[in-house]
């Protein structure tokens, strides 16, 4: 079926496996707001676990909920109050909506806000549709030299930009990243624009690291997903580095590459776990803890739409290679495209173009 442009229609995660475009009833516009029409919207992996168990750590879909967080569109209409954005005008929106009340909004934490409202996480409803509201705030204008397709992928970019800045990633840190999926992927291109004089990347895939060999990484490694092979592979990743490794993504989060990364990370340096692929590990910290390691979490984002927008707009940092697939806004193409996503081994970043 495809979206009839008289009605606002939406991608709605029904049940574990169910995805179904049907109406969506936008809220009124408040002074304050934006009403975009959306024309990119990503897949994330997120995305991908709320589709096959309703659930994401310990986010958990009780009743249907329009999915999609990664997006851009234009600007139809603005609030009463709102002065900076016309009709018209092509965005980019950051999809958490914080209270900026509380103690951790007021010290500049708005990522880690008890009351975040983020698109797509239960039971807030996301950017999977014709058009849907927004604060004003933040929606942030495209330069004129950046794509609809390159502003949504400002979301997953600025996971990167913020474990960069979280790990001081800087000209003299050897960066070493688990992971060439596309959270990887922006933290590699995130760090390199951030002057990292050498990166390693490694994967269990041949593809995706041959991608990122092809984006700038200096080095790449395939290892197994087997435990027994860590110390075989310890080896081989300081013998490619050849120096100490100050920092470590890893953008996996599974006990291994977690216990890898501080068996590597040089006494004084920092592990910072981006991915989230166990909800507990097993660990030997005692090691790590007399080598000083500090190890680091990260939780979004703040404060990252402007950089990244200036990073893609001045060519530091490319992003285009990473779409992957693209599709439509039919019943047909999103069962499709979430399929391609899920399966993992073809796609990167799929698309849809609204």
């Amino acid at each position: 079926m495809d979206v009839s442009d008289g009605e606002n229609m939406a991608a709605w995660l029904m049940s574990v496996g169910i995805l179904k475009i049907q109406p969506f009833k936008l809220p009124s516009l408040s002074p304050h707001d934006a009403r975009v029409r959306m024309k990119a919207v990503g897949i994330c992996g997120s995305d991908v676990h709320y589709l096959k168990t309703m659930r994401c750590g310990d986010f958990v879909v009780e009743e249907p909920m329009v999915i999609g967080h990664e997006c851009a569109g234009i600007i139809e209409e603005v609030g009463s109050e709102v002065k900076h954005l016309f009709p018209g005008d092509r965005v980019a929106l950051e999809p958490g909506i914080c209270c900026w009340r509380c103690d951790l909004c007021k010290s500049g934490s708005y990522n880690l806000c008890p009351e975040m409202k983020f698109f797509s996480t239960p039971p807030t409803h996301g950017s999977l549709a014709n058009q849907i509201v927004h604060p004003a705030d933040l929606c942030f204008k495209l330069p004129d030299n950046v794509s609809l397709e390159e502003g949504a992928m400002c979301e997953p970019l600025s996971v990167g930009i913020h474990a960069c800045r979280r790990a001081n990633v800087g000209p003299d840190t050897r960066v070493l990243i688990f992971g060439a999926g596309p959270i990887g992927l922006v933290t590699m291109l995130a760090a390199r624009a951030f002057a990292a004089p050498r990166i390693i990347l490694m994967d269990i895939d041949d593809s995706r690291l041959s991608l990122g060999k092809s984006l700038g990484a200096d080095h790449t490694i395939k290892v197994s997903t087997c435990i027994q092979d860590a110390d075989e592979e310890v080896i081989q990743i300081k013998k490619t580095m050849d120096a100490d490794i100050d920092v470590c993504f890893d953008c996996v989060g599974y006990s291994k590459t977690m216990a890898t990364a501080l068996s590597v990370t040089r006494a004084g340096g920092k592990v910072c776990l981006v991915g989230m692929g166990h909800n507990e590990m097993s660990l030997g910290l005692v090691s790590a803890a007399q080598r000083e390691i500090d190890v680091i979490g990260i939780f979004r984002y703040k404060n990252t739409w402007p950089i990244c927008l200036d990073l893609l707009s001045s060519g530091k940092i490319d992003v285009k290679p990473l779409i992957t697939h693209r599709f439509g806004f039919s019943q047909e193409e999103i069962e499709k495209a979430f399929k391609i996503s899920a399966d993992g081994s073809s796609s990167i970043k799929v698309m849809f173009n609204l």
